[in-house]
């Protein structure tokens, strides 16, 4: 449901590269806007493989709405634009908005404790509010990251017996310390308004939202419902090129977080009910749409049920979903009255990208902002320094060589930077951008990592005056031992790192994510330069590495040869 996703946070493993898309856009250029999104989709999902829906609508009219690739292999039948497909995590934005019913009916209120409805949760003496369960700020496990959740996965459960699962496991953190994405405050807000309504959460969804917005092809899913048009999910296959069908999940643990389903179609009456007041007038749905402050008063990048981001000169408001079987992206671009949303049957080919890539096309953004501007030497070394993000351990170091700024994060690569604005600076083949910021004495006390699209908050670096931190040495490791570690290890369902040795080199693939190279740490600890993360190879079993263990933001998991 985190690229927003039921599964572990294993779909952000690798950085994802966002590509610009640049098109015309005036009516006696329409169908070649089609053919410029035709070809996007067509490129990316293959005619014999799982597919993909997609919408784009605008100022209420459809611009272009089509199907690609198989509905279901088995059978032979290919997808089209009026099947089914489950929505993973845009199932939050419909939680969200029946909370904000409630709110209007006064029948809760964002500030209120969540023990006024769950008076046996246990929280420790802290206060959670409302607002904290959907904008991910509650410091709540979420049950999708423990480690018992893969044993889970076909339990049906009660609400309550979901809610015991996770309520005593301990706190990440402290209510509105931190951003961090959270399946479980998504189950809670569902009780939450199960309690204020009167109504099951399924019952509400679908009575008050999809019956009056005429959303005849949305449903809360059921797995023993017959559904017509109810299409199945594939994740990656055991060999290249193959599928599998996907692991059964019971959705009754998805639940408010996760377990909607809907066609294209439908969601966009969803999107354009979204600027009428049908649902919620628009002063309240307006909080959805607004970022949120942590304690410390910094910001987040979501609201209520959706990310917000100020995207080449536009705000786009967005979420993904990602849950067994699936993956889905829905942009709204509120001052265009534009949406793009992509429903996918493909797991290990999601459309998050390529919904991007749509928006722009349709928007004719060139990215102009992005040419370099002449800034002289002296300038530029008003940048140089370590710069240190939450402890000594995670630095980016700013280096000039002549008139070329650098930028290397720890563990990293170091990549130029060029200036496209006063302190703003671009990655040529990367979308992070970094924006420094000064003191009132005009000098540079920190810069702001910035991705596209990001869901929480910035990564704000403080500027120190620390030499740079010594680099991690390599070792040289025997060839005969990399050629052991070659392989396709499974993580999760449909997520795999797929290890290669060349040239005396090791590298790693994540699932739908480019190669990089692994560096040794020692003969057995490799790590990547390009994102914070290390690989060990556990000692082989009778002659063969059967497992590794891939260590990235602050978790463990254990891979087992395919």
């Amino acid at each position: 449901m985190k690229i927003q996703s039921l599964l572990p946070k294993m779909n952000n493993l690798f950085l994802l590269l966002f590509c610009f898309a640049i098109a015309p856009n005036n009516a006696a250029q329409a169908q070649s806007l089609t053919d410029k999104i035709d070809a996007l989709i067509a490129e990316q999902y293959r005619p014999n493989e799982p597919g993909v829906a997609v919408l784009v609508q605008q100022n209420g009219k459809v611009l272009f709405e089509k199907a690609y690739g198989m509905a279901d292999l088995e059978l032979g039948v290919k997808m089209q634009p009026d099947h089914i497909l489950r929505l993973g995590s845009i199932t939050k934005q419909f939680t969200a908005v029946a909370m904000l019913m409630l709110v209007q009916e006064g029948k809760v209120k964002l500030t209120d404790d969540l023990t006024k409805y769950l008076p046996d949760y246990p929280t420790g003496g802290r206060k959670i509010s409302i607002a904290q369960l959907l904008d991910h700020t509650s410091g709540i496990k979420s049950y999708t990251d423990m480690e018992d959740f893969p044993k889970i996965w076909r339990n049906d459960m009660t609400l309550t017996e979901l809610i015991d699962h996770f309520k005593n496991e301990p706190f990440d953190f402290e209510p509105g310390e931190k951003w961090e994405y959270n399946n479980s405050a998504y189950i809670l807000a569902g009780a939450v308004i199960v309690q204020a309504s009167g109504m099951s959460y399924a019952d509400f969804i679908e009575k008050r939202i999809f019956e009056p917005l005429g959303m005849t092809d949305s449903y809360y899913d059921v797995a023993d419902r017959v559904i017509p048009r109810r299409i199945h999910g594939y994740g990656r296959g055991d060999k290249e090129g193959t599928f599998s069908n996907a692991p059964y999940l019971s959705m009754t643990l998805p639940y408010a977080a996760g377990s909607l389903m809907s066609t294209v179609a439908d969601l966009g009456k969803w999107d354009e009910a979204l600027y009428t007041e049908k649902l919620v007038k628009k002063d309240l749905l307006k909080l959805a749409w607004t970022p949120n402050k942590l304690n410390n008063g910094a910001m987040t990048h979501y609201g209520y049920g959706w990310a917000i981001d100020q995207v080449d000169g536009h705000e786009f408001i967005y979420h993904s979903g990602g849950i067994h079987g699936f993956l889905t992206n829905g942009i709204r671009v509120p001052d265009a009255h534009l949406y793009v949303i992509a429903l996918s049957n493909n797991n290990a080919n999601g459309p998050s990208e390529l919904t991007y890539k749509i928006a722009q096309t349709v928007l004719s953004i060139t990215n102009e902002e992005l040419k370099p501007i002449e800034m002289a030497a002296k300038q530029l070394a008003d940048y140089v320094g370590v710069y240190e993000l939450d402890s000594p351990d995670h630095w980016r170091h700013i280096t000039l060589e002549g008139n070329q700024l650098y930028s290397q994060r720890a563990g990293s690569q170091r990549f130029e930077v060029f200036p496209y604005g006063k302190d703003r600076f671009y990655f040529k083949d990367y979308p992070t951008r970094l924006q420094f910021q000064r003191n009132k004495a005009g000098k540079v006390t920190s810069l702001i990592a910035m991705q596209p699209m990001p869901f929480g908050t910035d990564d704000v670096y403080s500027r120190t005056d620390k030499d740079k931190p010594t680099e991690k040495a390599t070792v040289s490791v025997p060839q005969s031992l990399l050629d052991s570690y070659a392989g396709t290890y499974n993580l999760f369902p449909n997520f795999d790192l797929t290890i290669r040795t060349r040239d005396g080199k090791l590298y790693a693939q994540a699932t739908e994510q480019p190669e990089f190279e692994l560096f040794a740490e020692s003969e057995r600890r490799f790590f990547l330069k390009v994102v914070d993360a290390q690989v060990d190879f556990l000692p082989a079993v009778d002659g063969v590495v059967k497992e590794l263990v891939l260590h990235q933001g602050g978790q463990d998991m254990t891979g087992t040869r395919k």
